[in-house]
């Protein structure tokens, strides 16, 4: 079972959440939590899979509470899938910058939020498309980095690289492994070498990386082939 932490302010959405996670055969609530605070607390107590996570709550926003959540070894397993109504820049860039591994509107169908809890559980980055491209459009808007590839990437080699690239422009492993004619095995140990050597918690932190460091930009050149 995939246990979930709901977090949110009102008391009629929290109650809507649990309901839908629990109609799920393989999805079951833990606990509801109407603040930040109370977001964080149940986190350590419960220790649940995925917390969905409201951006705006009293005493302390969502944000916060996630960078607590993400920040501490006592919940380094705990998984944040933001929800909120406002789609907007500065929320999705400091909700993923914070450690979150998802970011998706109260407006999604209820079909899509259970699977991007279970896409988010299994160690996946999860977008919704039009945060996707506002995300992108942030990145676009900031400088380019002064020393590209530097630091965090020394480490990582050529082909890791390649790989880390398409994470960055949302392709799957599928896809990945398509476009540069490896098989599906090896684009997933790439994956995992480049979480451990990165210290990223899923494919939302390493789409992070690959802007920061340079490695991709809007227009940035494509990855070699084969």
């Amino acid at each position: 079972m995939i246990r979930v932490l709901v977090a949110d302010d009102q008391a009629l959405l929290r109650g809507s959440f649990r309901v839908l996670v629990d109609t799920a055969p393989d999805l079951t609530t833990v606990g509801e939590a109407g603040t930040g605070v109370e977001a964080v607390g149940l986190a350590r107590s419960e220790r649940p899979d995925v917390v969905l996570m409201d951006v705006r709550m009293p005493e302390m926003d969502g944000i916060e509470a996630t960078r607590r959540i993400c920040g501490s070894a006592d919940t380094a397993g705990v998984r944040v899938l933001m929800l909120t109504t406002f789609d907007l820049d500065e929320y999705v860039y400091a909700a993923l910058r914070a450690g979150a591994s998802g970011f998706l509107l109260k407006d999604t169908p209820p079909g899509e939020l259970l699977a991007a809890i279970r896409v988010v559980a299994a160690g996946e980055g999860l977008l919704a498309p039009t945060v996707t491209r506002r995300l992108i459009a942030e990145f676009a808007r900031r400088p380019e980095p002064s020393q590209p590839l530097a630091g965090e990437l020394g480490g990582v080699t050529g082909r890791e690289r390649d790989v880390l690239a398409l994470i960055a422009r949302g392709l799957s492993n599928t896809e990945i492994a398509g476009h540069l004619r490896l098989s599906l095995a090896t684009v997933k140990t790439h994956v995992g070498r480049l979480l451990s050597k990165l210290g990223a918690r899923d494919r939302a932190q390493l789409v992070i990386l690959a802007y920061e460091t340079g490695l991709v930009s809007v227009a940035s050149r494509r990855p070699r082939q084969g």
